[in-house]
């Protein structure tokens, strides 16, 4: 699903917000998710997951035309972590940490 797409969804199970208003809170809701990611936050939304950072350490890597090394500094990577729900959710029904 794409923005826009979420967008137009929840404008039409909330017909009594504009198309604007709902285009608004997304962005917003977005907007705070990047900006808490950037200075080094962590979002959890309970029963969906929790979006965090983490470091990736600087390294050589090559360059794959010449074979020649190349330094590539460390970066933060955003990462997901999905809560049970959602897991349970994705897989049927059932938990996939479950011993059965």
């Amino acid at each position: 699903m794409t923005r826009s797409e979420l967008i137009a969804r929840l404008a039409v199970e909330y017909p009594h917000l504009r198309a604007r208003d709902v285009e608004v809170v997304v962005a917003t809701i977005f907007d705070r998710i990047s900006a808490t990611l950037a200075e080094g936050g962590r979002i959890e939304l309970r029963g969906f997951g929790a979006f965090t950072t983490r470091r990736r350490a600087a390294r050589t890597g090559r360059n794959p035309r010449t074979g020649e090394a190349v330094a590539v500094s460390g970066k933060g990577m955003p990462h997901f972590r999905p809560g049970k729900e959602l897991r349970v959710r994705v897989n049927g029904g059932k938990d996939p940490g479950e011993e059965h």
